[in-house]
């Protein structure tokens, strides 16, 4: 088992030509200052009676945009050991568990790969939505009120639900290095949807594969558009489980409840902080367990307090969470 580990450890860990994230780095930041110029000839955000700021499309804030880049340099530190947890995990599975070995220089292979990278990440995706200890890691990447790509870098620092979730692929046979190649190469694709440099594209394009105009929409907070548009790649699968919306109209950036801090240590930590509030105020263990593994915003006999952020999924499908 540990020669595949440290197969796998040199092969998509430790050489950057094997890294698709690395490769990409010069890309990132090319684009980011493209994007960032061009956002320097608009004019000034405006700001709503709420105080959430209402930013030219495309546009800037330098607090912000710090604040995003910080976070997505933390993440490539953090990322790493959950990736080393992982791969020590994923290698026992697919030496002692699964029942063949899919071969690395199959086409068919890949295939598996990238398309079991995409659903598994659109299962994530949505359970991070609805379930409040998940919610609590995720929602530092939604707590941007830009939509740039500098919201692209605004990661988590907390990989653990991810990890978990791509366990079905060394199980199947997928050998440990790729899974983390596929996950990477599905995040590349992810940086270039964060634009509203891009309306729409094609139809067809538009119908498959996920794009910024569909990403945007899970980005705002307008209740139409809350707990849609889950997918990485393809969008088919919204449109295959119903969770897919499209893009309307302009939307309203960030959380349900501003943060209001571009402190990133407060960002990554904030919900975690509300949630064992929440637990140590909960007057029985049912209050408690529903704190925690409910959606947000779940609170006892289906109530709303006025600290919590409004349920997302709840302002889509018009029902209370119990």
């Amino acid at each position: 088992m540990w020669e595949t580990v440290t197969s796998a450890w040199n092969s998509a860990l430790l050489t950057p030509l094997h890294e698709p994230v690395t490769l990409a780095i010069p890309a990132f930041v090319l684009f980011l200052a493209i994007e960032w110029f061009a956002a320097r000839h608009l004019e000034d955000a405006t700001f709503d009676p709420d105080g959430r700021s209402r930013p030219v499309r495309g546009g800037y804030e330098r607090r912000d945009a710090r604040a995003s880049v910080s976070m997505g340099a933390v993440s490539i530190l953090t990322t790493t050991f959950w990736k080393l947890l992982a791969l020590i995990g994923y290698s026992a599975i697919w030496v002692y568990l699964a029942p063949w070995h899919l071969p690395a220089d199959a086409w068919y292979t890949w295939v598996i790969l990238i398309l079991g990278v995409d659903a598994l990440f659109y299962a994530y995706h949505r359970m991070a939505h609805r379930i409040r200890l998940i919610w609590a890691t995720h929602q530092a990447h939604h707590s941007s009120e830009y939509f740039n790509f500098s919201t692209a870098l605004r990661q988590k620092w907390n990989n653990s639900a991810e990890i978990v979730m791509w366990i079905p692929l060394p199980l199947i046979g997928v050998p440990p290095w790729m899974v983390f190649i596929g996950f990477s190469v599905n995040l590349v694709y992810q940086f270039f949807v964060h634009t509203e440099r891009i309306g729409t594209l094609p139809r067809p394009i538009e119908f498959v594969f996920n794009t910024p105009s569909h990403h945007r929409v899970h980005h705002g907070c307008d209740p139409e558009y809350l707990d849609r548009n889950y997918a990485g790649i393809l969008i088919v699968w919204d449109r295959m489980f119903g969770t897919f919306q499209p893009e309307t109209h302009r939307p309203t950036y960030g959380l349900t409840k501003p943060v209001g801090t571009y402190n990133i240590w407060k960002l990554q930590t904030r919900e975690y902080a509300a949630i064992v509030r929440d637990w140590r105020r909960a007057s029985s263990w049912r209050d408690k367990l529903g704190y925690v593994f409910g959606p947000p915003g779940w609170a006892p006999s289906g109530t709303r307090e006025a600290d919590q952020e409004v349920d997302r999924a709840v302002a889509v499908h018009g029902h209370e969470a119990q």
